[in-house]
């Protein structure tokens, strides 16, 4: 009897260890769903866009600039972690409603950017789109940058290092180790997470306006997390609460999203 329990605890031991040990080895292909396939482009909604190719070390980062008629400001998108640009036109013919500008780029391993993603290449991809931006004549103080899910992660970063109009954090996380340890609450995950993207300790240091949106029914990223990092965010912020999941929550949201990032937008560019 007890030698066959000193053998059931043995092979639980090594399956837990086996499982301990596939999660550090293989989370990249869990934080990075990429799909390289293009399957429409902004045309297809009717909308003129420039296709732009932007240098981000030894990657090239492929991009889509999709300009408004009398554009109120430039919206900077850093879209989830899953898909690729062409999943993201819902969001393209919403921001041309508002008189954006949007400047939309699929990190490395993306879509048609080069190479493999990773947390540091995420950050270098963000930042190079908005050098981009710069280079074009487009004043800082005129970009607002939207990060939707692990997006607002890149966005928050961008956000400390350079100077925007404004911050927008949508459907987020706090950081990959708190998501970790949510999803597997049995695993050492803060032990072995190989990924950061702590939007939460970089709140405190964002200079300019922040709306957090996030929907109670989220099913991928707790609501939680998304007031947690509103209660960490400085003054002056706002909270939009989304009606959905996690990835259709700002359609299904309709107007009441619309008109909250237009009330947004409009007191953090100034505009009338």
């Amino acid at each position: 009897m007890l030698l066959t329990l000193k053998i059931l605890l043995l092979a639980l031991s090594l399956i837990y260890t086996g499982i301990c040990l596939f999660l550090f080895l293989f989370q990249s292909r869990m934080v990075y769903l990429p799909y390289s396939v293009l399957e429409a482009d902004p045309s297809n909604v009717g909308l003129a866009y420039e296709e732009v190719q932007l240098p981000s070390g030894p990657e090239t980062v492929h991009a889509w600039y999709v300009p408004a008629q009398h554009p109120r400001g430039t919206v900077l998108f850093c879209h989830g972690n899953g898909g690729n640009i062409s999943h993201r036109l819902d969001t393209l013919v919403l921001l041309h409603r508002l008189g954006m500008n949007t400047l939309l780029f699929d990190y490395r391993g993306y879509g048609r950017s080069t190479g493999t993603p990773s947390e540091q290449g995420t950050y270098a991809d963000g930042q190079a789109a908005w050098d981009w931006l710069l280079a074009q004549g487009t004043p800082p103080e005129r970009i607002v940058l939207l990060g939707r899910s692990l997006g607002g992660a890149v966005a928050a970063r961008l956000a400390v290092e350079n100077a925007p109009a404004a911050l927008v954090l949508e459907s987020t996380f706090t950081s990959v180790p708190d998501m970790g340890a949510r999803l597997y609450p049995y695993l050492p995950v803060r032990l072995l997470s190989r990924f950061s993207y702590d939007t939460l300790a970089r709140l405190p240091k964002v200079r300019c306006p922040v709306l957090i949106a996030h929907s109670p029914a989220d099913d991928i990223v707790p609501y939680a997390l998304g007031r947690t990092l509103f209660d960490r965010a400085s003054e002056p912020k706002a909270f939009l609460e989304l009606t959905g999941d996690h990835n259709s929550g700002f359609l299904l949201t309709g107007e009441a999203y619309v008109n909250g990032l237009d009330i947004f937008f409009t007191q953090a560019l100034k505009a009338d």
